[in-house]
């Protein structure tokens, strides 16, 4: 196993794994703890859909062929709902065909990577998609500010001082743990807090959040 890298790009992110293989589950999530991630696992879709329901992961990390729900048809239901669809998803399969992996692509997967695989290629890979999104993330909230395309919000909405400060570090990128980190609570209370916020707002997502508070100058 190689030496443990500077994580000061990785910790605090959260990633859901999700195969029915409980040996790759286990090598996977050891791997990826040690480099400084948090991972939950779910055994296939339909478990995945269960922990989507109560939390949103910073990526997900799925396989192809499982029982009950596979991740193509899991995949297809994160790109769907706005409170999931912007989430990076990785397939990992061990169907390495030239056709799979335009399927896995073109379902909505950001990377495709068959198995067997090295661990240091995964976590780069994880790495990568992580930077890329945070970096859509904060170029779209500044397009929409350019263009004057302003997000709109309810006139009466009101935040408690905890919510501005979550929302502000929303804003600037940080992830649900990173935000519960800095207010030393736990990364539920600030998903409570999001989930608050966006029922008030009546935004969608915590892209939107982070764009109306910036347009707000609460960031």
């Amino acid at each position: 196993m190689a030496p443990l890298k500077d994580k000061s790009q990785k910790d605090n992110k959260h990633l859901l794994l999700v195969d029915d293989d409980p040996n790759l589950v286990l090598l996977v999530k050891d791997y990826l703890e040690l480099q400084g991630y948090e991972v939950t696992t779910a055994d296939n879709g339909k478990e995945a859909l269960k922990v989507l329901g109560e939390q949103i992961p910073d990526m997900i990390i799925c396989d192809v062929m499982m029982p009950e729900m596979d991740g193509y048809a899991l995949i297809e239901q994160v790109r769907q709902a706005p409170r999931t669809s912007w989430i990076p998803v990785m397939f990992l399969s061990a169907k390495g065909q030239s056709q799979d992996r335009v399927k896995g692509l073109h379902i909505g997967a950001d990377v495709y990577m068959v198995k067997p695989f090295e661990p240091e290629e995964l976590v780069a890979q994880v790495e990568s998609s992580l930077k890329q999104a945070n970096r859509l993330m904060l170029h779209k909230a500044n397009l929409s500010l350019d263009e004057g395309s302003r997000i709109h919000v309810p006139n009466h909405v009101e935040l408690t001082p905890t919510e501005t400060k979550v929302v502000q570090l929303v804003a600037k990128g940080l992830s649900n743990r990173e935000v519960a980190e800095k207010l030393s609570v736990s990364r539920r209370t600030i998903e409570s807090h999001v989930s608050n916020m966006l029922n008030k707002t009546s935004l969608k997502n915590r892209t939107e959040l982070a764009r109306w508070a910036m347009e707000n100058s609460m960031a």
